[in-house]
C-alpha cells in the first residue's frame, strides 16, 4: 500500500511538470528523479509507466522519457445517447461491491473489506511459489479442462466428506464460481432463496443474472429451517444459497441441529443447496464439516476458495458437484471462460504443498482471534451501548445499532470522520428489519488501528 501511494505521489508531481514542458522535451533521467524525489528506481519506473499509459509521456529505450505530443481537443463531446435505446432497461448495480473493493483513502482506518491486511498475507511465500511455478516447462500451456489434477486432488482432500478429484472443478475465484453455478442452475427470471442478510456479492451476481433473490431470515444459529421450508413453498424456488460456516456478514455458524434439517427441507422441495464455504480457512474456532459431507444424493453444490486466506489476486477456487449438475456447471464454465490460467493454478499448488502452508494458517487464525478480541474490547470501552456478536471465525463483527439510526448515513459520516465501515442495509435482499453495521477486524494494520477506528466511529455516533 505504501509503494502504491509513493507511485501515485511521484506521478502527480511529474504530471504537473510534464504539462509545463514542450512536446518532445526530455524529462530528467531516472537516476536524477531517484535522487531528487528520494524514491526507489522501481517507484520511478512505475510512475513513468503510469504517465505513459495516460498518454502524457513517451519512453524510448536507451534515450529516456519525453513529453508526448499534445492531443487535439475534440470539437464537441461524442453523442452516446443512442446506446440507451439499444441497451434497454436492464442494468447491473455494482455499488455494494465497489464499496467493499475500494481501498480506504490515506488516513482512513479500514474497518471494512473482505481480504487480509497485507501484513497477514503470505506475500513472500506466494512470490516463491509463483517463481517455481513459472519455471515449469508446461506452466504456460493449456491446463486440463476441469483444472490441474493435483490441485483438484488437494481440494478434494481438504473438503473431505467423500469428495473425489473428479467431483472438483477449478474456477477463477469464488465470485466467478458463484456466477457459474447460479447461471448453470437457474434460468433468468427464476427465484433463488438466500439468507437474510447475506453476502453482497451473491446478491449482485443473482440480480445481474436476472434472478430474483428471496430472503430467508437467519438468527444466532444460522438460517431458520421452518422459514426456509415456507419460502420454498411460497416461491417455488429450486435453489438455496447459504454460508453455513462464518457467514458473511453475521459470522454465524449453522447449528448442528439445523444442518440436517436444512438438507431435509431442500430434499422435500427437490432443490439444490449452493454451499458457499470460502471462509473455512478463517476459523478462529474449528468449523463443523461442510454440508456436502452429509449429502448423499448430489443435492449440495459446494464452493471452496483460497483467496480469503492468501491474497486478493490469488483468484482460484473450486466447485464440487456430483451427478448431472456437475456436467451442467462444467459446460457453463467452458462456454463462459474456457479455463482458469494455469500459472495461477500451479502457483497455488506450490503454495499449499509447502511446509509453510499450515504454519501460515495457524498464524492467520491466531491474528484473527487477537484482532477480534481487541475490536470487541474497544467497542465495549467506547461504544458500550452497541450489541456486537462474537464470531467464531471470518473477518467481521455484526453490530446491532440503536433503533432510529440510519446505518447508511452513519457509514458515510464515519468515512468523512476517517473510518471506513459497512452499512448493514445493502446486505439484506429486501427491507432490513433493523439498522446494523458490519465492522471488519481483518483489514486493519494493527490492534491499535482497530482501537483508533472505534474511537472515530464513537465520535460520529455521539454527534
Amino acid at each position: 500500500m505504501k509503494d502504491d501511494s509513493s507511485v501515485a505521489t511521484l506521478a502527480g508531481r511529474l504530471r504537473a511538470e510534464v504539462r509545463r514542458m514542450s512536446p518532445g522535451e526530455r524529462l530528467p533521467s531516472s537516476r536524477a528523479l531517484v535522487e531528487r524525489h528520494r524514491v526507489s528506481p522501481v517507484t520511478v519506473s512505475r510512475a513513468l509507466g503510469l504517465l505513459a499509459a495516460e498518454g502524457l509521456v513517451v519512453t524510448r529505450p536507451g534515450s529516456g522519457a519525453f513529453a508526448a505530443p499534445r492531443a487535439r481537443a475534440a470539437a464537441e463531446p461524442a453523442d452516446f445517447g443512442w446506446q440507451a435505446v439499444t441497451l434497454g432497461d436492464r442494468s447491473v448495480d455494482p455499488s455494494g461491491i465497489s464499496w467493499l473493493l475500494t481501498p480506504a483513502p490515506d488516513g482512513v482506518v479500514p474497518l471494512s473489506g473482505g481480504y487480509l491486511h497485507p501484513s497477514l498475507q503470505p506475500v513472500r511465500s506466494l512470490a516463491t511459489a509463483a517463481a517455481r511455478a513459472a519455471r515449469r516447462p508446461d506452466a504456460w500451456e493449456m491446463p486440463r479442462l476441469g483444472g490441474v489434477p493435483e490441485l483438484r486432488a488437494w481440494f478434494a482432500r481438504t473438503i473431505g466428506g467423500g469428495v473425489s478429484p473428479a467431483d472438483v472443478l477449478i474456477t477463477n475465484g469464488g465470485q466467478q464460481a458463484l456466477t457459474t453455478v447460479l447461471r448453470a442452475l437457474l434460468p433468468p427470471g427464476a427465484p433463488v432463496l438466500v439468507e437474510s442478510p447475506t453476502y453482497l456479492g451473491a446478491l449482485a451476481v443473482a440480480r445481474a443474472s436476472g434472478l430474483h433473490p428471496v430472503p430467508v431470515p437467519v438468527d444466532a444459529d444460522g438460517v431458520r429451517p421452518d422459514l426456509l421450508a415456507e419460502a420454498f413453498a411460497i416461491s417455488g424456488a429450486r435453489v438455496f444459497y447459504t454460508q453455513p460456516a462464518f457467514h458473511n456478514p453475521t459470522g454465524t455458524v449453522l447449528g448442528p441441529e439445523r444442518r440436517e434439517r436444512v438438507l431435509d427441507v431442500a430434499r422435500a422441495a427437490g432443490a439444490f443447496v449452493v454451499e458457499d464455504d470460502v471462509a473455512r480457512h478463517l476459523g478462529i474456532d474449528a468449523p463443523p464439516p461442510p454440508l456436502i459431507a452429509q449429502d448423499a444424493d448430489g443435492r449440495v453444490v459446494h464452493v471452496a476458495s483460497i483467496t480469503k486466506a492468501t491474497a486478493p489476486s490469488m483468484r482460484v477456487a473450486a466447485v464440487v458437484a456430483r451427478g448431472p449438475v456437475a456436467e451442467r456447471v462444467r459446460a457453463t464454465q467452458l462456454v463462459e471462460e474456457f479455463f482458469p490460467a494455469r500459472p495461477l493454478q500451479e502457483t497455488l499448488l506450490e503454495m499449499v504443498s509447502s511446509p509453510g502452508w499450515p504454519r501460515h494458517l495457524r498464524a492467520v487464525r491466531a491474528a484473527l482471534r487477537s484482532r477480534r478480541d481487541a475490536l470487541l474490547t474497544a467497542l465495549a470501552c467506547d461504544l458500550p451501548e452497541l450489541r456486537p456478536n462474537r464470531p467464531a471465525g471470518g473477518f467481521h463483527l455484526w453490530v446491532r445499532l440503536p433503533d432510529g439510526v440510519d446505518d447508511t448515513a452513519l457509514a458515510e459520516a464515519a468515512l468523512r470522520a476517517g473510518v471506513l465501515v459497512s452499512a448493514g442495509r445493502p446486505f439484506f435482499p429486501a427491507e432490513a428489519p433493523a439498522p446494523h453495521l458490519r465492522i471488519s477486524y481483518g483489514t486493519a494494520a494493527s490492534e491499535a488501528e482497530l482501537a483508533e477506528g472505534v474511537r472515530r466511529l464513537a465520535s460520529v455516533l455521539r454527534s
